[in-house]
């Protein structure tokens, strides 16, 4: 009798449960899954843009990283998006850095170690089989892309020094239209401007006969 009244209870309590019970699985697993997708984009978006990362979409992908790997909703963040999070904050660290032209290269380099560690923290979270070697030589990068890349970060670079204030810029004047007959005419009207004014020379004047104008007088009455 106790059996079957605990069964009972049972059942009741699974039938009154069971249907919150699924949907509250269903919406974790919804959300696992949003979260997931997610980081595949952000990874996919990042590794397909690696030879082009001033796309928007590489910029986009960057800026939802804090995003996606901070837990989701729960807040509870695990190990390896925490190694994805700080390697994420290095890289645009380095973003943010000065560029010029003698560290230039060395700045290229550096970028691309820490693109490569960012990506490799998150194939790690994502249980993906990808190792440092082949992120870092899996990838075409025509050297075109990279002297334009390295030419539009030194160019960004130039453009807010100037812009600031902090760095004039600089002329370098080849030539000037010339004249030759001006310039010897300018040379002569100096120099007789010079004597003149030295009392050494004179200026001759030359009076031209002109009409006269006729005044009739009136005699008072």
């Amino acid at each position: 009798m106790e059996a079957n009244w605990v069964f009972g209870i049972g059942t009741i309590v699974a039938t009154l449960l069971g249907p919150i019970l699924a949907v509250q699985a269903q919406k974790y697993l919804e959300r696992v899954n949003e979260s997931r997708n997610q980081k595949t984009w952000i990874f996919s978006t990042l590794m397909a843009t690696r030879a082009a990362r001033l796309s928007p979409d590489h910029v986009r992908a960057l800026n939802m990283i804090d995003l996606a790997f901070n837990g989701g909703r729960s807040n509870r963040r695990k190990a390896s998006e925490t190694d994805v999070l700080d390697t994420w904050r290095d890289y645009l660290e380095h973003l943010t850095s000065t560029i010029n032209e003698s560290n230039a290269e060395r700045w290229v380099e550096k970028q691309q170690e820490l693109l490569i560690l960012m990506l490799s923290a998150m194939a790690t979270d994502l249980n993906l089989r990808y190792d440092r070697v082949l992120l870092r030589n899996g990838a075409y990068i025509p050297k075109g892309h990279t002297d334009l890349e390295l030419d539009q970060q030194k160019l960004r670079h130039y453009a807010i020094e100037v812009l600031s204030g902090h760095q004039p810029i600089s002329m370098n004047v080849t030539g000037f239209p010339f004249s030759e007959e001006m310039t010897n005419s300018q040379l002569k009207l100096q120099e007789g401007l010079s004597e003149v004014l030295a009392g050494q020379g004179h200026l001759k004047i030359r009076i031209e006969p002109g009409s006269t104008t006729e005044i009739d007088e009136k005699a008072p009455a």
